[in-house]
């Protein structure tokens, strides 16, 4: 790292002098496990502090606890994150959008992201942002393989207005700060709340016929956390990664697969015609997209080896 003075976030303080502050939002399951990658030795990057916005007053303990630093605020009410400006010299954007975003006419709008953007803006601005959108952006691509070069066609309001996030996410961008978009799909862990299939394979929720299923994709959490560390310090500017492992699944074969690594039955199989009486709208809306993330970028840019490359391994690492 230079020494030569900068004025960023740090201020005008020789690099040899300063300690990189790291701020995360939305600090759930992931959001503490990419704290935890931050606080333990590294090659791949210094020692940090690391701060999180929480809007609850009960996780200010259990935060200080794991020797994160507690920020109250709340993405709903942007006049609470006006103490984030000059704050971080960088930032994990963990936070989804709201599920009715802006109300009204704006209902494919994000205003957390926006009101985050705007609080950052106020001062100095941080050196590098992280923002985990989804790799729902891309709607339906029929099957076929994608890269990061494909345009968006998001066909559902959850995904617009992650669009309108990432939109929000290059104005940072274009004013200096070095920003990384990671396009994430299905998160799963055994240790993570409802991280893996079990329940619904308990429940025996059906899953579509091999003709009319679709391809589906995957990250350990464990393997998201460390791409967002890897993208803080390694992430080229205004660049997007699938943050996906390398698994080439249909969701009926994760399920089996799942299934039979759990000694519980395979789920019942329906065409598409029958399934979509008998599933609720929010299940439905995963089954009809069908893409496979071609993650390139991820392992030669950002140097990530994952850990558990496939979602077999993952689901066995319990």
């Amino acid at each position: 790292m230079s020494s030569v003075a900068t004025s960023s976030a740090l201020g005008a303080l020789p690099a040899r002098f300063r300690r990189q502050r790291v701020l995360i939002v939305g600090c759930g399951d992931v959001g503490l496990r990419v704290a935890r990658m931050l606080q333990g030795p590294s090659p791949s990057h210094p020692r940090v502090r690391v701060l999180a916005l929480t809007s609850s007053a009960e996780r200010v303990d259990a935060l200080r606890a794991r020797g994160i630093q507690p920020l109250r605020g709340n993405l709903d009410q942007p006049a609470s994150l006006q103490r984030l400006a000059g704050l971080a010299t960088r930032v994990v954007h963990l936070a989804p959008p709201p599920s009715q975003g802006g109300g009204g006419t704006d209902w494919w709008r994000d205003p957390r992201t926006l009101a985050l953007v705007r609080s950052l803006r106020q001062r100095s601005l941080p050196d590098a942002l992280v923002y985990a959108s989804t790799s729902g952006v891309y709607g339906d691509c029929a099957g076929a393989w994608v890269t990061e070069a494909r345009p968006v066609a998001p066909g559902t309001p959850r995904a617009q207005r992650r669009v309108d996030a990432e939109r929000a996410v290059r104005h940072l961008g274009r004013a200096g700060v070095r920003t990384s978009i990671l396009r994430v799909p299905g998160i799963y862990a055994p240790d993570r709340e409802n991280g893996t299939p079990e329940g619904r394979l308990r429940k025996g929720t059906p899953v579509l016929t091999a003709e009319d299923d679709v391809y589906t994709n995957h990250i350990h959490a464990d393997d998201l956390a460390r791409a967002c560390v890897a993208a803080l310090w390694r992430g080229a500017a205004q660049r997007v990664y699938h943050a996906s492992d390398d698994s080439d699944m249909k969701m009926g074969d994760y399920f089996d697969l799942a299934a039979d690594l759990y000694g519980l039955p395979r789920p019942p199989r329906l065409p598409r015609s029958t399934a979509q009486a008998a599933l609720p709208l929010t299940l439905l809306s995963f089954m009809g997209e069908s893409r496979r993330l071609d993650n390139t970028r991820l392992r030669r840019e950002l140097r990530l080896r994952l850990h558990y490359p496939t979602v077999a391994q993952g689901l066995r690492s319990v």
